[in-house]
């Protein structure tokens, strides 16, 4: 069954530039899986980046309005045209005052449409492989594939197999740690990692002097080394302060793997890869064009370089907020109350198969139910069989019970298609009136948080940050 079109909306703000994309797409049944999902998604609207407005250390605020007024009055939809989407907010951007700016922005004019995530490294990651080679690594399913999202603060490392995420991190390597005087190595701001890393290198520079050729060698060799041990899993090289310094979240590296790229340095390196017109000299304020240039003479780095072309080569992480951060959930969701929803920010407490030990489901209701704004506990695997679901759903409303009073509801996200039957076991079919929400045809994210939409056309938009 198809559904009505629905727009999704993604907002990128990282360290250098922001991007926004709105998407169409229809809601329908996979024909293979019998998932609910978004099908067809088709781009209808794409500015191209910008440089992410900044003043001085902070975020310039009248800019970062002006930016969004333009997005908006050009893109053509309103607020309630959007079912879902998501801000991301990185790097130098993600700075806490920045990133609470850039979030009341956008919340202004988006409302709860849109989730803002600031430094979400991991979330980051996942949504660059989604948006830059998902498509390709289904089409080399049994080809893992690792993603190198490079940007201007920070590079986060993918791996995939057929579409799926199996496992993350971020490394602050960028090439934005040191900014120039575009057509010349003159510097105008060191970041913290980027002094840092002169000092381990025995190098004295700071803002005003001008970067030798021996100092910009040295600095792109260690950047290039870096990403090949975080490619090879040496964790040799991150046990130095230097790199313990660069390492945000591990990543245990993936030596058999395809590499691809993304990222402002990504389609840099793509660009020189198709023999296409570089930029000139430090261009854009900063080492991105060495360091994709650097990337492009390491045998471990571009191996893949010329053979293995993501389909978008560089804005990856827009394309993923837009395209890939919602999850649809099943029609057959047990929703009583329409008018709970949205919900934000609900705590993923427990992730549990949905044959798991009563006692433990039990325990994790309990756990749920101290939290006044809501929780969600997601059960895992296909549907058992009817016997089951009934005791499943007479526990959880024993558990209900037996839990103290809370002011939010309790979500259970489930992977089967299970929602309104399961819910109404759990509540005597309407007869107790706890407050339960049950998302049905989820999803494993591994994720921390979730985000609950508006329903539209008897299905719900659900989000998930905070990845594993």
């Amino acid at each position: 069954m198809v559904r009505s079109a629905v727009h999704l909306i993604g907002l990128d703000f990282g360290s250098t530039t922001s991007s926004a994309l709105v998407a169409r797409a229809r809601v329908g049944h996979h024909s293979v899986t019998g998932r609910m999902e978004l099908e067809s998604p088709e781009i209808v609207y794409r500015p191209e980046p910008v440089f992410t407005p900044f003043r001085n250390d902070g975020i310039d605020a009248d800019a970062v309005d002006s930016l969004l007024d333009r997005w908006f009055a050009s893109c053509g939809f309103a607020p309630k045209d959007f079912f879902a989407g998501g801000t991301i907010i990185t790097g130098l951007a993600a700075l806490r005052d920045n990133a609470a700016i850039i979030a009341r922005a956008v919340g202004d004019r988006l409302g709860e449409a849109v989730v803002a995530t600031a430094d979400d490294p991991c979330l980051e990651s996942w949504l660059a492989f989604m948006g830059s080679c998902a498509t390709l690594s289904r089409l080399h399913a049994d080809r893992p594939i690792l993603n190198l999202d490079i940007g201007g603060g920070t590079t986060n490392p993918a791996l995939g197999l057929n579409g799926d995420v199996l496992a993350t991190g971020c490394h602050y390597i960028g090439a934005r740690h040191f900014q120039v005087q575009p057509g010349t190595y003159r510097l105008t701001a060191i970041s913290r990692h980027g002094r840092a890393l002169l000092a381990a290198l025995g190098l004295r520079h700071q803002a005003g002097d001008t970067l030798n050729q021996g100092s910009l060698t040295a600095i792109l060799d260690w950047y290039a080394g870096a990403l090949e041990a975080s490619v090879s899993g040496d964790r040799t090289f991150f046990a130095t302060d230097a790199g313990r310094m660069h390492e945000q979240v591990p990543f245990p590296g993936a030596s058999d793997a395809s590499i691809t790229f993304s990222g402002g340095v990504g389609e840099l390196l793509y660009r020189h890869a198709a023999g296409e017109p570089m930029p000139g000299t430090t261009h854009f304020g900063d080492l991105g064009i060495d360091l994709a240039l650097r990337i492009a003479r390491s045998p471990v780095l571009a191996r893949d370089l010329a053979t293995l072309v993501p389909e978008q080569r560089g804005r990856a992480t827009v394309y993923g907020l837009a395209l890939h951060s919602t999850e649809v959930s099943g029609a057959t969701l047990f929703l009583p109350d329409t008018g709970v929803l949205p919900l934000r920010d609900l705590p993923v407490v427990a992730r549990l198969a949905i044959d798991a030990d009563l006692t433990a489901i039990g325990d994790a209701v309990v756990l749920a139910r101290r939290h006044a704004r809501g929780a969600c506990i997601q059960l895992l695997g296909r549907a058992p069989g009817q016997d089951i679901v009934k005791r499943l759903g007479e526990h959880i409303a024993q558990a209900l019970d037996r839990a103290p009073a809370a002011g939010g509801p309790l979500v259970l996200l489930l992977e089967a298609n299970l929602g309104k039957t399961l819910g109404n076991y759990a509540t005597d079919w309407g007869r107790n009136p706890p407050r339960l929400i049950v998302v049905d045809e989820m999803p494993d994210r591994h994720a921390h948080f979730a985000n609950i939409g508006r329903p539209r056309d008897g299905v719900v938009p659900v989000s998930f940050y905070g990845m594993h």
